[in-house]
């Protein structure tokens, strides 16, 4: 499979956080301690995972977002500054943290994370208005919720008003308004997401939501089930979509890994959506899969930035997969 077709443009609106990583044979349950290993510092946060992931699937990548002075700050940065990556929006708070996620792997890959926001929570509607040049000449903005919700809304509308295509991958799960979802084109949730978004039982089974999502209004809709790979819902039509088989060693940024391949890629299929062209279905499902290889890939290396994947790696893995029903 080629890459993007000509220059495909990603603005990636969100998050920056230095993650502490430990790692210990198993998951703590409520109110227990367990001993870990020795912990390891990784640039991460969904935002900035999210805006690597589609640079190094070779789409050219804004990224809008906040960060402190701090030394987590500085050491951020210049990891960032390593990738291909548009900085000239990234945003340096004087007496701001930056954001801090604390992490837990087990020996399977499963993690726990909490995120302490820091200069992501300072992200205005106008640093937003500042940066509206990377979002309106982009073919596909790409956001999460680990910035305020104000701006969130904002970018979707601005977006939209400019005819770009709007990803949002709707964690850390918690509710959403209609004015955010009537602004979205494609919705990437996980399960606890999903629920979250719907009202329902935690434990919910994957069918019923593939059935229930629509109700929430964007044309594409993925629910992604780790190692099971994700359901496609697209325009009412739902597809099981695989995931090579890996062996994981660290679940950390798999699901970021998997938005940014998709919006690397979403170029072409928002241009068909648009004219209803017949390659519309195929483009949709390559994407897809592209995805599908990408979130499988992170997770076969420890971290979060370092473990994202590169276009020749995911094409190899996405060569052999195909769309079910």
């Amino acid at each position: 499979m080629a890459g993007p077709e000509g220059d495909s443009r990603v603005c990636v609106v969100g998050s920056v956080n230095m993650d502490l990583v430990v790692r210990a044979a198993r998951l703590p349950a409520p109110g227990e301690t367990v001993s870990g290993g020795a912990y390891r510092t990784y640039p991460g946060g969904k935002g900035a995972n999210q805006a690597v992931a589609s640079a190094r699937m070779g789409a050219h990548t804004s990224f809008v977002a906040c960060i402190g002075d701090d030394p987590h700050g500085v050491k951020v940065k210049a990891a960032l500054e390593s990738e291909s990556l548009d900085l000239s929006r990234l945003m340096v708070r004087p007496g701001e943290a930056t954001g801090l996620g604390l992490i837990t792997v087990s020996e399977g890959g499963e993690n726990m994370i909490v995120v302490s926001p820091g200069a992501n929570a300072t992200m205005t509607e106008a640093d937003l208005t500042g940066a509206q040049d990377a979002v309106i000449t982009s073919h596909v903005l790409l956001l999460q919720l680990e910035i305020p919700g104000p701006v969130i809304i904002a970018a979707a509308k601005l977006a939209r008003a400019a005819g770009v295509a709007v990803i949002l991958n709707a964690a850390p799960a918690r509710p959403l308004s209609q004015e955010l979802l009537r602004n979205v084109d494609v919705l990437v949730v996980n399960r606890v997401e999903a629920t979250t978004l719907l009202g329902i039982e935690p434990n919910t089974d994957p069918g019923r939501l593939t059935l229930r999502l629509p109700e929430l209004g964007p044309p594409a809709i993925l629910l992604t089930l780790g190692s099971q790979g994700s359901i496609l819902s697209y325009r009412g039509r739902p597809k099981r979509v695989p995931t090579p088989a890996v062996k994981a060693v660290d679940a950390v940024a798999a699901g970021d890994a998997f938005c940014g391949a998709l919006a690397a890629n979403w170029r072409d299929v928002a241009a068909a959506a648009k004219a209803r062209g017949p390659d519309e279905f195929k483009l949709v499902e390559r994407a897809v899969l592209l995805a599908s290889a990408a979130g499988a890939l992170a997770t076969t290396k420890p971290g979060a930035i370092p473990s994202l994947p590169r276009r020749d790696e995911v094409e190899r893995a996405a060569a052999d997969l195909r769309i079910g029903t």
